[in-house]
């Protein structure tokens, strides 16, 4: 089976890729464990100062593989080890974000997205609710867009992304040229340039407090809040709005 997480060395920087388009980078069980391997081996590299997540294809994750779903226990610790990884996480994304994935871009400390990119809450609208996730985007995210997202599964796109605190920039076509992954790389370099001048030591405290309230979140509230995601999956409502979505129809609750 070839490799669903794609690691590559730079400078100080270790790009880890989400390689699995066929399903548009759902996290199976089989993406999440490569990735947390991934990331423990970037974590534990001392010539690396940052890891960079991106991905291939379209979409940065469209969220939970529902023909493949990993274990919610194994979710939660990938969000904790994104957090509490002494190296600053940054997310580069081109593409969609959906659901369990926007779990992934609250755990980063930072994320540069580019214009074409749209990003969605869909667990409402399959039975579901954003449990997990919401420990780590919570404490990022406005409350008020957070009540509105979570609760109407509307898409919206990068602009209102950065507004409401879901990414850190919003990377511009350039008019001279730049434009999507390239108008992001180019909004990343100076990110990149000032983590590499950091100290390990410097990175590794600044984040313990910048990234506080997300890891507080999730040893607080994780037991809880896995549970109540592995029940909802299990639940009538669920199994009903996942088929309707293979099936390509509105669930039976639709008005």
């Amino acid at each position: 089976m070839a490799p669903l997480v794609h690691a590559a060395q730079a400078t100080g920087v270790t790009t880890l890729t989400l390689d699995s388009p066929a399903n548009r980078n759902a996290l199976s069980a089989a993406l999440v464990a490569e990735l947390r391997a991934a990331l423990a081996a970037a974590g534990a590299d001392p010539a690396v100062r940052a890891v960079v997540l991106t991905h291939s294809g379209s979409t940065f994750c469209a969220g939970a593989d529902l023909k493949s779903p990993c274990d919610p226990a194994d979710f939660l610790g990938l969000l904790r080890e994104i957090a509490g990884l002494p190296k600053p996480v940054v997310a580069r994304v081109t593409g969609h974000v959906r659901a369990g994935g926007l779990g992934l871009l609250g755990a980063c400390d930072i994320a540069a997205a580019g214009p074409r990119s749209t990003y969605a809450f869909t667990e409402t609208h399959l039975g579901l609710a954003p449990a997990v996730i919401s420990m780590p985007l919570l404490p990022r995210l406005d409350p008020r867009a957070a009540a509105r997202y979570f609760l109407t599964a509307e898409p919206f796109d990068a602009t209102e992304a950065a507004r409401i605190g879901l990414i850190t920039l919003a990377a511009a076509d350039d008019p001279e040229g730049a434009e999507g992954a390239d108008a992001v790389d180019q909004a990343l370099e100076p990110v990149l340039a000032g983590l590499r001048k950091a100290s390990p030591q410097g990175l590794a405290a600044t984040k313990a407090l910048t990234a506080s309230a997300v890891r507080e979140a999730l040893e607080r509230d994780g037991a809880r809040l896995t549970e109540l995601s592995a029940g909802l999956f299990a639940s009538a409502e669920a199994r009903e709005g996942i088929t309707a979505r293979f099936e390509r129809r509105d669930p039976s609750w639709v008005l």
